[in-house]
């Protein structure tokens, strides 16, 4: 569905779209990197609102969600589009190319939400929720309105302004954020992105919900011990309860490096939990 977007300004001929970092400047009739945020007669229009790409009941661990309601399961829901191009991207079917998607009203997703059994919310994941902002706002919003009960959570890379994101944490009970390095030139070359708007993000928002931070290690490009020890410590600054997930690499869309070596994956956790009391291994 398109609907009319929010954050953003005229920029003389063209469009500045403000929700991420990238300040797209966009011509009439295209698209910003993120693919879904379109000027469409001289004004920003998302084209993924509502469209859902991907629907299913997830353990909260598949989030991945450690100390946030253990046990449970939650609704996911993702769509199309993303605003980072990670050559490792586990999901590029729906990141990175218009995948077949159905229109779910926000209300039709809060009363599925409501009627799954076991459920205790919905998570908005599988893609990067922030490029369909108005629609997760939208729909986090009337969950928290009409079942304050439920819980509303962002599997995101933390890539968004600060102006938008301080609108939607007031609905978001819990957020999972990819932390997928600590150096620029990894961020840059292998994400396309800026890793201090991320760190802007974990810091506005660990204090308002629940965080848990995953990085993805990838041997020789991010694994090396200081880089785990940056990382940690890090987030040991913040608060030493932020829990870490250490997520192990294996070839995927354009990176072809074979698979994080177990014993690196074996030494990181022990060089992360020298700052941080909760940290666990992934795709182990």
């Amino acid at each position: 569905m398109i609907k009319d977007a929010e954050f953003w300004e005229k920029h003389d001929d063209k469009i500045r779209c403000l929700l991420c970092p990238h300040s797209c400047v966009i011509a009439q009739g295209k698209s910003g990197l993120c693919s879904v945020r379109t000027n469409m007669n001289d004004a920003l229009s998302t084209m993924n609102y509502g469209e859902i790409t991907a629907i299913a009941m997830d353990p909260i661990e598949k989030k991945p969600l450690y100390r946030f309601e253990p046990g449970r399961k939650i609704l996911s829901v993702g769509s199309f589009g993303c605003n980072f191009s990670c050559d490792f991207c586990q999901n590029y079917s729906i990141a990175h190319y218009r995948a077949e998607s159905r229109y779910i009203s926000p209300d039709e997703l809060a009363e599925l939400c409501k009627s799954a059994e076991d459920n205790i919310g919905l998570a908005f994941t599988y893609n990067e929720p922030s490029i369909w902002y108005e629609y997760v706002y939208d729909t986090s919003k009337l969950l928290k309105e009409r079942y304050p009960e439920f819980k509303a959570v962002l599997v995101t890379n933390g890539y968004i302004q600060r102006e938008p994101l301080l609108k939607l944490l007031p609905y978001v009970d819990a957020m999972n954020i990819d932390l997928k390095a600590f150096h620029k030139d990894y961020y840059r070359n292998v994400c396309g992105g800026d890793i201090e708007h991320v760190k802007r993000t974990i810091e506005e928002s660990y204090d308002k919900c629940h965080v848990e931070i995953t990085t993805l290690l990838v041997g020789g490009l991010n694994d090396s011990p200081e880089e785990v020890a940056s990382i940690a410590s890090y987030l040991a600054s913040l608060d030493r309860d932020i829990p870490l997930h250490l997520s192990r690499y294996f070839p995927t869309y354009k990176m072809t490096l074979p698979p994080t070596d177990i014993d690196v994956m074996l030494k990181s956790r022990h060089i992360a939990r020298q700052y941080l009391n909760h940290v666990y291994l992934g795709n182990m």
